[in-house]
């Protein structure tokens, strides 16, 4: 899953596209206000931009909030493969990839907030079709899963489908997790079970 790895994390230094310092200051305005009361204006004040600024680069909130969106979930993905162990057998890399997005996620602040204030907003990503991160993340998933099939350390299958089965897991233990996490189960507990569902479904 290398395909990501010099895509800038959420927060840091994006370089010269000012895009970035607008959906720096949107990212702001939800973490602030929640999707709802966020207006481009409000993204314009707090860029410190005119309101057509905004307007000529996102027509509305929607397209900005795919956009920030997008960028925010590629910079989980890149900062969970940076991480990664470059001697680790294929199964156990694309194992760490996806637990180590799913943990990230479930703590990241934005993610947060529009599941606290918004979650409405998921949905469509859930129930109707597919988002640019998430076919970004197939895509790299697929690619993965390719490449440790060729060095015979994943079993035989269809590539595509597998990635997609993957991901499918995942999504339940992201926006998930916490309705079992009681006395009986911990976090890190269903975790492990994530790790080992993924290692025995890759296994060849």
């Amino acid at each position: 899953m290398t395909s990501l790895r010099h895509t800038p994390d959420p927060g840091t230094d994006h370089g010269s596209d000012p895009r970035d310092g607008y959906l720096d200051a949107a990212r702001d305005c939800i973490l602030d206000l929640g999707w709802r009361r966020t207006t481009l204006t409000e993204v314009a004040r707090r860029a410190g931009v005119s309101r057509m600024t905004i307007y000529r680069t996102w027509s509305d909130m929607q397209q900005l909030l795919g956009d920030l969106m997008t960028r925010e979930w590629a910079g989980v993905v890149a900062a969970t493969v940076a991480e990664e162990d470059p001697g680790a057998t294929a199964v156990d890399r694309l194992v760490g990839d996806i637990v180590g997005t799913v943990r990230t996620l479930r703590v990241n602040e934005l993610f947060l907030r529009i599941v606290e204030l918004d979650p409405e907003l998921l949905l469509p990503y859930l129930l109707a079709r597919r988002g640019r991160s998430q076919d970004a993340i197939l895509a790299m998933v697929e690619e993965a899963v390719r490449a440790g099939q060729a060095a015979g350390q994943v079993r035989a299958g269809t590539p595509v489908v597998i990635a997609r089965a993957l991901v499918l897991a995942a999504h339940g233990f992201v926006l998930s997790t916490h309705t079992m996490v009681d006395d009986r189960a911990t976090e890190t507990e269903l975790d492990a079970e994530l790790a080992g569902l993924l290692a025995r479904a890759l296994a060849p």
